[in-house]
């Protein structure tokens, strides 16, 4: 972190942020800019406006700007872990619905990995983007379940790969709206809608789009085979508890693509189904996946303890 510095700028027509960098080799463009906005950083004494460029002669006050070595996971041991499995180089969580795995940016500290490097700081600096802090892979905010994360950069490496080559195989349970008899497999192409400002995922060969925006899309294939293993009815509302199976790791692939196949997970808003009052996320939760082991390659299997929702959809079977 960089405090408590001045220099002089002396030619003008140069941006604020670009001075900056020029100056401060270790800082990146998107802290410069956030400093900038922050008005951590001065000229001759004020703040300045967003994208000003200089003239030369000014004096650039800089109080506090963050370098690329800061734009780690900060530890906050008061988010509570749920810890699955733990060895030498592997972890395991089992995360909550409504919270992220990892924060966005180096000021959020309420995901899973904020806490995850207060207690285990050998991740905070591991990981293929800088606020990875050793997750080897993400679910969504609303899904809740199954985390690994690595506690070294071989171990890291190792199972990424796994992720990569799609090897990994990764077991889900679903809740869905409906009476599902059938098990089925579904694969398609999905990408993001380009006309939403949020994320969202499309079939990229069935939607309304104009064929100028479907030649656009960035295609991600995805493949989900599902089986029914419970059925419910609530409220006089058929449910259907589904063992979801997927090998490829595409943004909403399971919201989305049993979605369009009729299949509207509970609660799932984003994809169409009916909201249920005083639920936090939506009924999907991350089971278990199978791997290698990345000390001797065994074949592993880690689960995490089925969601109130699922043991009560299979109580509610049985009975």
């Amino acid at each position: 972190m960089i405090r408590d510095r001045q220099f002089k700028v002396d030619e003008g027509g140069v941006r604020l942020d670009a001075a900056l960098l020029d100056a401060f080799p270790s800082v990146s463009r998107a802290f410069a800019r956030e400093a900038i906005k922050r008005g951590t950083v001065l000229v001759n004494g004020r703040m300045a406006p967003k994208g000003i460029k200089l003239v030369g002669g000014e004096t650039i006050t800089v109080k506090e700007l963050a370098e690329a070595a800061d734009n780690v996971v900060q530890p906050n041991a008061a988010i509570p872990l749920r810890i699955v499995h733990e060895d030498a180089v592997l972890l395991a969580f089992d995360k909550p619905a409504g919270m992220p795995v990892q924060p966005l940016s180096r000021d959020e500290t309420s995901t899973l990995m904020n806490g995850v490097v207060a207690h285990y700081p050998e991740c905070q600096t591991l990981g293929d983007s800088p606020l990875m802090a050793g997750a080897l892979h993400r679910i969504d905010a609303d899904t809740s379940g199954l985390v690994l994360a690595a506690r070294t950069s071989d171990a890291f490496g190792f199972l990424r790969a796994q992720f990569s080559n799609q090897t990994v195989e990764k077991k889900y349970l679903a809740l869905v709206e409906g009476r599902v008899c059938e098990s089925g497999r579904i694969e398609s192409d999905l990408a993001h809608d380009p006309t939403l400002p949020f994320c969202r995922m499309i079939d990229a060969d069935h939607n309304r789009l104009t064929c100028a925006q479907r030649a656009k899309l960035r295609r991600l294939h995805a493949v989900t085979e599902y089986k029914p293993i419970a059925h419910e009815r609530e409220e006089n509302e058929d449910r259907t508890l589904l063992e979801v199976t997927i090998f490829t790791g595409v943004t909403h692939q399971i919201r989305a693509q049993l979605a369009q196949a009729g299949m509207h997970i509970v609660n799932d808003r984003l994809y169409g189904a009916f909201a249920v009052e005083n639920m936090c996320g939506h009924c999907l939760h991350a089971f278990s996946a199978r791997f290698r082991h990345p000390v001797d390659g065994a074949d592993t299997t880690i689960s995490t303890s089925l969601p109130p929702w699922a043991a009560g959809a299979k109580e509610n079977s049985e009975n």
